[in-house]
């Protein structure tokens, strides 16, 4: 096939006839309004309180009702069709995983502890991919100056952060300002050590029992 470098009418208009434009339009508005319809039914969420199932709905929503917008092959009954059975497909997950704890375990996933007394927890932030410079900056976001200030942490299932705040804040890792602007003290031998990775005390000389990282640091007050 033969292209003509910077062809306008190809570039703007394509081989559709110029009425095609005022199809296109009919097009965005029928499934516009049937697809707000649709998710009507679903009820409305913001983006970060979508489930992994409602999430894949928005991603599969926006593959079906995008093509039909555009390609004239694609028939307007067929995309409603997609959509409708999108929608009811998620409708028929969301009532499982409401009636049977073990399918919104499955679909939805579950809590993960990140963060109790004071220390990370590596095999909570290796379940999430998450580190523990990821971990500090939504902990600030929470107001949270010092590891030692938090009793525990949960990664809930809609990415949102749940903190617990200890009655009585200890020594910690401090976290404000970040260890990237302020690098942390070093312990000094013979006094009381914690870990500059994930806060964890350190009785001895050595690897964090923990996350078995060498960087022993002092604890701050909060």
């Amino acid at each position: 096939m033969d292209i003509t470098p910077f062809d306008w009418q190809r570039l703007l208009i394509g081989e559709a006839p110029p009425l095609f434009l005022a199809e296109i339009l009919f097009r965005v508005l029928v499934i516009y309004l049937y697809t707000l319809g649709m998710l009507r039914l679903i009820g409305g969420r913001s983006v970060a309180q979508l489930s992994l199932v409602e999430f894949l709905l928005v991603i599969a929503l926006g593959s079906a009702v995008g093509d039909s917008l555009f390609y004239p092959e694609v028939p307007l009954l067929h995309a409603l069709a997609v959509v409708t059975f999108i929608v009811t497909l998620t409708k028929a997950l969301d009532a499982l995983s409401q009636h049977f704890r073990h399918a919104k375990r499955l679909l939805d996933g579950q809590p993960v502890q990140v963060l109790r007394d004071g220390a990370l927890l590596p095999q909570g932030l290796a379940a999430r991919d998450m580190g523990p410079t990821e971990l500090a900056a939504f902990l600030r976001l929470e107001g949270i100056r010092n590891l030692g200030e938090v009793r525990a942490a949960y990664l809930e299932p809609m990415g949102h952060l749940s903190v617990f705040r200890a009655e009585t804040p200890r020594p910690g890792l401090r976290i404000e300002p970040p260890c990237e602007v302020s690098p942390h003290t070093t312990a000094t031998p013979g006094d009381a050590a914690i870990c500059g990775w994930c806060g964890g005390p350190l009785a001895q000389p050595g690897p964090c029992p923990a996350c078995r990282r060498s960087d022993p640091v002092a604890p701050e007050m909060p």
